[in-house]
């Protein structure tokens, strides 16, 4: 059986599901150090004025990162990092995605199972991931088998022989090289203005092409 290690993240990139489609088993890293400006508590969406970054913001007892992320945040368990109220930015979330993709093909059809995400409150980002995780597989018609790690797995551990390690190549920022995945084009709703944009949240693949998102995966 192959297996993959991933990070977890907040209705991550198109990417991060191609593998949770392709590999028979995925474990999500609990057990790393929290990273800003990750896939962690961002997802990138394409609006009439280019993409955009929709930002989670999270604590720890002493410390809060705002959704630009300016504050120093220290290190804390991926598990053990917490979602903050600050900037009611559930609000700003669900009105952004609304106005992104109203016009959008499936929107519609998505919007009232998505809409608890930005109205209900979970305490802990990687809870709160792996909820949005299973939703989004639903939507995608797959059922893959998802495991969290139970400690932290070093890039060169011996542990690691036999799975593919993706949690350096699933980053927005320099990512290592992944030659199984390569972009393809399908419709966006602001292609004709921006251009295809590749690797995009989930989200945009789903309320683009709806039940078809499988076949792109």
């Amino acid at each position: 059986m192959q297996k993959a290690l991933l990070s977890s993240t907040y209705f991550g990139p198109i990417q991060w599901y191609q593998k949770l489609y392709r590999y028979g088993k995925v474990y999500v890293e609990a057990y790393e150090n929290f990273t800003k400006q990750t896939y962690r508590n961002r997802c990138l969406i394409a609006t009439t004025n280019g993409v955009q970054a929709l930002t989670v913001p999270v604590e720890r007892p002493s410390a809060v990162i705002n959704a630009d992320e300016t504050a120093r945040f220290g290190k804390c368990l991926m598990k053990d990092v917490r979602i903050s109220d600050h900037g009611n930015w559930r609000h700003l979330h669900w009105n952004a995605l609304s106005s992104a993709y109203g016009e959008s093909p499936f929107f519609e059809y998505y919007a009232d199972d998505l809409r608890p995400f930005f109205e209900r409150q979970w305490t802990f980002l990687y809870d709160f991931n792996m909820e949005i995780c299973a939703k989004i597989c639903d939507f995608i018609g797959i059922e893959p088998d998802i495991e969290p790690t139970v400690e932290y797995i070093p890039a060169d551990s011996e542990d690691l022989v036999g799975t593919a390690d993706f949690r350096d190549a699933i980053r927005p920022k320099h990512p290592l090289p992944d030659p199984e995945f390569e972009p393809r084009r399908y419709y966006q709703v602001y292609e004709r203005k921006h251009g295809f944009t590749p690797n995009l949240s989930i989200l945009d693949l789903v309320f683009n092409m709806g039940n078809e998102s499988l076949l792109y995966l």
